[in-house]
């Protein structure tokens, strides 16, 4: 949810978000991949660090697909999870 809510799409958290979505229709580059993947790690860290570690993240512009890559693990259990986000959608 962190990765597809834009940022002021929330009104009681206007600040909520990564704005990955947001990314669809701009140009890809890997500029804004790096820009991604920073506001990504942040919007992670601030909103579920007490619930999760990510251990990696990764954006990489692939022409004109923008393919995002997040390993983490849950403080609760220990377990490690991934996801990948392709094209706006979760694999």
């Amino acid at each position: 949810m962190v990765l597809f809510t834009s940022p002021g799409e929330r009104v009681n958290r206007p600040d909520f978000g990564c704005g990955l979505l947001d990314m669809v229709f701009t140009g890809n580059s890997p500029e804004l991949a790096a820009a991604l993947e920073t506001n990504a790690r942040a919007a992670l860290q601030r909103w579920l660090g007490d619930l999760l570690t990510v251990d990696s993240l990764t954006v990489t512009a692939e022409e004109a697909t923008l393919l995002v890559h997040v390993t983490y693990v849950l403080a609760a259990t220990g377990e490690t999870r991934a996801v990948t986000v392709s094209g706006g959608s979760p694999s």
